[in-house]
């Protein structure tokens, strides 16, 4: 009797002991799934980040967005905050619109050479201008520039004497570049043009337009031709394209 009874205990404790081991398993199975269920906040590409764009830039202009989601759909290494540490970091590759962006999308510097970006169906052009010919500094990525062409006008254009004329050749380029630095607004880098462009001086500086086709050659065009001169333009100004100045009409209303 006295073993049939120990070996009836022990079957109970062992039981006892399972199911204490399937409760607790259970509770830690609804711990988990609660805490998967937890929102927590990452970063969502809103709109094509560029190769070179820096977080906090992304961030202020709204290339990436914070989103909630539960935590168990939070990819591996998610991006979940920009601050001091990483503000500064570039996108090494283009991140594309509606990704989650992960940390290691960010570094130093963007794999490769630094691209620009050229808007769809339009080519991008690089003009050398002088300091005065490209406002100084405030030309930036990003600006909105009129370009004046002065040239000699042939046998057949509105003077033969010789006498060069001004006049508007490009309204409004978006400009894309200044210098070597396509995808910082605000930074300017200088870097000295080979001559033969009219309007290269030791202070000249690449400045990359976007420009419809057509456009682009009349540019290229003037490049080759004339010597040209960039104004930055204001909010809804409008240049008059069929202004001509010369030596006679300078002075005139």
């Amino acid at each position: 009797m006295g073993r049939r009874v120990i070996a009836v205990l022990a079957a109970v404790l062992v039981g006892l002991i399972g199911v204490g081991a399937v409760l607790v398993y259970a509770m830690g199975a609804d711990s988990r799934a609660v805490a998967g269920q937890q929102p927590q906040t990452v970063f969502v590409a809103q709109e094509r980040i560029p190769s070179g764009t820096t977080a906090a830039d992304a961030v202020s202009r709204g290339l990436m967005v914070q989103t909630k989601i539960a935590a168990i759909g939070v990819p591996a290494g998610a991006l979940t905050k920009v601050d001091a540490t990483n503000g500064k970091l570039m996108a090494i590759t283009d991140i594309g619109a509606g990704e989650f962006v992960v940390a290691s999308r960010f570094g130093k510097a963007p794999t490769g050479q630094k691209a620009i970006q050229v808007p769809d169906g339009q080519v991008a052009v690089s003009v050398s201008l002088s300091d005065p010919g490209k406002v100084g500094s405030f030309v930036t990525p990003g600006s909105h520039i009129v370009v004046y062409d002065t040239f000699v006008p042939g046998a057949s254009g509105a003077t033969s004497s010789g006498t060069k004329q001004t006049r508007v050749l490009l309204p409004d380029a978006l400009v894309i570049a200044v210098g070597t630095t396509p995808l910082s607004p605000g930074a300017n880098a200088n870097a000295t043009a080979p001559g033969g462009q009219g309007q290269a001086s030791s202070t000249a500086a690449l400045v990359t337009v976007a420009l419809p086709p057509d456009a682009a050659a009349r540019l290229v065009h003037g490049i080759q031709t004339g010597t040209l001169y960039a104004a930055l333009r204001g909010t809804d100004t409008p240049a008059n394209l069929g202004q001509v100045v010369t030596d006679s009409t300078m002075f005139n209303k």
